[in-house]
């Protein structure tokens, strides 16, 4: 099986932050694949702009170093003659969102927008410039009605800052025009939920209360937060994963089935989900923050808040929470998400539990079996299918539950090695102008609108998250959520 490539139109790629930190571990290696894969025409023209002065060939150096950077050995010595095609695609400008300096540059390189080329404007900068950037933009007539944005998370803060950032980019250009990326969105196995839901008579008509006992979304990352310890104490587990990231997974595995495969039936249907939520209530959330294992010291980890200095913060590095789906297809059916840094493996997972039979005809002897889907978002990524058989051997009817497994890398062979990566695909997607994989503007305020009262109630409880260690699966409240229902966590496996 050989995937098919086929090329995009031509077009402009303006990176507004292109020296940054996202532009070269992720939009840069993500299009020289792409340019490799024989996607990108010939005529297509990537152009970096920060406020450091560089000129184009001290850019192209820039991207060179971090291709090498990032990218294997053995796909560099792969793609040596291709690199160097690559970096003549691309030019570089100085440019100042705060003022005029570098715009007049940018539209005469630009030239004129024209109906047979593409042009994106990616916004790989801080939230805090996404509206001045979108002012410079218009003011210099550097678009129109098919210029697209590209804007990076997080799309505010909370409800009234997301509504505040929606209206300036309205302003300015049509919703069509404006692709919120969540890279999550663009990986293969999310796209896989909605082939494996909608896609396979098999699964659909068990898919509701009726027969789901209730459903496990986990995010877990092993690292924690050194790096981005400035943004991150002031967001948190709940901002920066559980109100986006988890949130699509919950959309995806809840939805109701789209009339069609298009951008916005399928959004529609993930925005009926979160305005379908309930209001979670106090004794439902558990929050968490790592601390240095017993045994180890500050040179294995620090612990959460000795990497962010505040000896007093208390911003949860953990989070996990019971939620409810008001409707007729999950009323009654828990929902159950947690997300962690510092955990004990970096791991992806969609876990959903069928209600067991409704009597057994082997007696008690036979135990109580169900069924259980296990979906592996990363690593792994993989499809296991928990039956119940009879256990070999004589001795009358014992019965056993046994996995049928389907990894995705033995399926599917170099084809899977081989798939576009999230930011390689939704790049392409906003050049073809295919919204499916983001976020719509009342979608992103839908869920600030279901997350800040959980935010606002732990604040003014005055709540402080619950220790837990690192490497380990988080605090033991999580644990005690789980058993109020009489459940238990799956566990947290590489």
């Amino acid at each position: 099986m050989v995937s098919r490539v086929i090329p995009v139109q031509a077009f402009d790629l303006v990176i507004f932050g292109g020296t940054g930190d996202l532009a070269q571990r992720k939009i840069l290696p993500a299009l020289f694949r792409r340019h490799c894969a024989g996607q990108l025409p010939d005529s297509a023209r990537i152009l970096g702009a920060a406020r450091a002065d560089l000129g184009s060939g001290g850019y192209r150096e820039l991207v060179r170093d971090a291709l090498q950077r990032e990218l294997a050995d053995s796909e560099l010595a792969k793609h040596r003659i291709e690199l160097d095609a690559f970096l003549t695609r691309l030019d570089y400008l100085p440019i100042d969102a705060m003022d005029a300096a570098g715009w007049q540059a940018l539209a005469m390189t630009l030239g004129p927008p024209t109906s047979d080329r593409v042009r994106v404007f990616y916004f790989s900068v801080g939230p805090s410039l996404f509206a001045p950037l979108a002012e410079q933009i218009w003011a210099h007539d550097l678009a129109d009605d098919q210029t697209r944005i590209v804007v990076e998370k997080p799309f505010g803060h909370d409800l009234a800052s997301a509504k505040a950032l929606n209206c300036t980019l309205a302003s300015h250009f049509d919703e069509n025009q404006i692709y919120r990326i969540d890279h999550y969105l663009g990986k293969e196995t999310v796209q896989n939920l909605m082939a494996i839901r909608f896609g396979n008579m098999l699964f659909e008509p068990l898919w509701n209360s009726q027969y789901v006992d209730h459903i496990q979304i986990t995010v877990a990352e092993s690292l924690g937060v050194s790096g981005r310890e400035s943004y991150y104490d002031k967001s948190g587990a709940m901002r920066d994963m559980m109100q986006n990231h988890l949130m699509q997974l919950l959309c995806l595995i809840a939805m109701e089935p789209p009339a069609k495969f298009d951008p916005d039936a399928v959004r529609d249907e993930k925005l009926k989900v979160i305005r379908a939520l309930e209001t979670v209530e106090p004794h439902h959330i558990v929050r968490g923050q790592y601390v240095l294992t017993e045994g180890e010291t500050a040179g294995d980890d620090n612990s959460y808040r000795e990497t962010v200095g505040d000896p007093r913060s208390t911003t949860e590095s953990y989070v996990a929470l019971k939620a409810h789906i008001s409707n007729w297809r999950w009323a009654g059916t828990p929902f159950y998400l947690r997300t962690g840094k510092r955990l004990v493996a970096r791991s992806s997972v969609i876990n959903v539990f069928f209600k067991d039979a409704p009597h057994s005809i082997f007696g008690a002897d036979a135990g109580r079996h169900a069924n259980l889907l296990t979906i592996r978002l990363q690593p792994n990524e993989g499809i296991t299918l928990k039956v119940t058989i009879k256990e070999p051997g004589p001795g009358g009817m014992r019965l056993i539950d046994v996995p049928l497994d389907m990894s995705f890398a033995q399926a599917l062979g170099a084809d899977i090695d081989d798939a576009p990566d999230a930011y390689e695909r939704l790049i392409t997607d906003v050049i073809r102008g295919n919204q499916t994989l983001f976020m719509r503007g009342d979608e992103v305020e839908a869920a600030w609108g279901w997350t800040d009262p959980i935010i606002a109630g732990w604040t003014s409880r005055g709540d402080v998250p619950k220790p837990y260690d690192s490497g380990s699966t988080g605090p033991g409240d999580a644990d005690l959520l789980m058993r109020r229902d009489q459940r238990e966590w799956r566990g947290i496996n590489p």
